[in-house]
């Protein structure tokens, strides 16, 4: 006689297949995924690797098949109706279920520890993640730790993507807050640099008006970092600087400054880090200023509804436990 199976107490009608029976598929899901993640059928038909007829050929079969719009066309592209978002939500939920699945049969097979998909802003990985994740693989040897360096336009995307367990950063203002759970958890201070011997250098204090005659290296427009940049000119009645490069690599933004009398925006942890390692990047210098730079404080960011997996929680708790110490 066969071994009983333990089973959920929720029963299972195997008979109702519901909208799958009248051919939606898993790639008219990833379809309605990539257009609320785009905004343009076009980009989200890139995204998928298919044509842009092909993507609106496959949008009128899901609208078909539920025999409702799914998309409005707007100024800039199109968005989600109330029943496009309420098919992509549970699409979210569905890829995110089939990811943890694979993730917990390949567990199984190996044997292995776990494995966390982090992401973070700059600062806080450096003194928050960074001496979690060592706490974590020194006693946890086999769970597999992957860390996304970001803005926080980018990880709370990732976030609703199921691409990260958890990110530490900001909720951008035009995402709903109401999909995530979050705890404060710190203050990020921003400061300036620039190149050692850059002409501001010798200022005792620089003020907003001796800055917009430089270039400046920026992140991506609608960051936050950018944007306290830019109110904090705009609220003085400084100009923006007309010569803006924009990158959100660290690794490129240290290199053009260091090159040339570029002036960049970056977390005062990253600055110190740079300014201090000895290296040609240690010839960066943080630019003494009598203002300062305001920037919401960042936040354990889950997404509502998700619960973390074991390995996931581990390193979420250390790193609230580190962000109280």
């Amino acid at each position: 006689m066969d071994d009983p199976i333990q089973h959920s107490s929720v029963p299972v009608d195997y008979s109702d297949r519901g909208i799958f029976r009248s051919g939606l598929k898993m790639s008219h899901l990833q379809l309605i995924l990539a257009i609320e993640d785009h905004g343009q059928i076009s980009a989200a038909a890139d995204a998928l690797s298919m044509s842009q007829p092909a993507a609106s050929r496959m949008l009128g079969e899901v609208e078909a098949i539920l025999k409702a719009p799914l998309c409005a066309r707007v100024a800039r592209g199109v968005e989600l109706t109330q029943y496009g978002r309420a098919l992509a939500r549970r699409a979210r939920t569905i890829f995110l279920e089939l990811r943890e699945t694979a993730r917990e049969i390949t567990e199984l097979k190996t044997g292995s520890g776990g494995s966390v998909s982090l992401g973070s802003v700059t600062g806080p990985a450096l003194n928050l993640a960074v001496p979690a994740v060592r706490q974590v693989s020194t006693a946890y040897p086999g769970i597999e730790i992957n860390i996304q360096i970001e803005n926080s336009n980018v990880l709370v995307r990732e976030l609703l993507s199921a691409r990260h367990d958890f990110v530490i950063g900001r909720i951008p203002d035009e995402m709903d807050p109401r999909q995530f759970n979050l705890i404060e958890i710190g203050e990020e201070d921003v400061c300036l640099i620039v190149r050692d011997g850059h002409p501001l250098f010798d200022k005792d204090a620089v003020s907003s008006t001796d800055l917009p005659g430089y270039d400046w290296v920026f992140q991506p427009q609608g960051t936050l970092l950018r944007r306290a940049v830019e109110d904090s000119f705009l609220s003085t009645g400084t100009p923006l600087p007309a010569t803006i490069i924009n990158t959100s690599s660290i690794i490129l933004t240290v290199s053009i400054v260091r090159h040339t009398n570029a002036i960049a925006p970056v977390a005062r942890d990253v600055a110190n880090l740079i300014a201090t390692n000895g290296s040609q990047a240690g010839e960066i210098r943080v630019l003494p200023t009598d203002f300062n730079i305001k920037i919401r404080p960042y936040s354990l960011i889950t997404a509502r509804g998700r619960a973390l997996p074991p390995s996931a929680k581990l390193l979420y708790d250390l790193i609230l436990k580190q962000s109280t110490a």
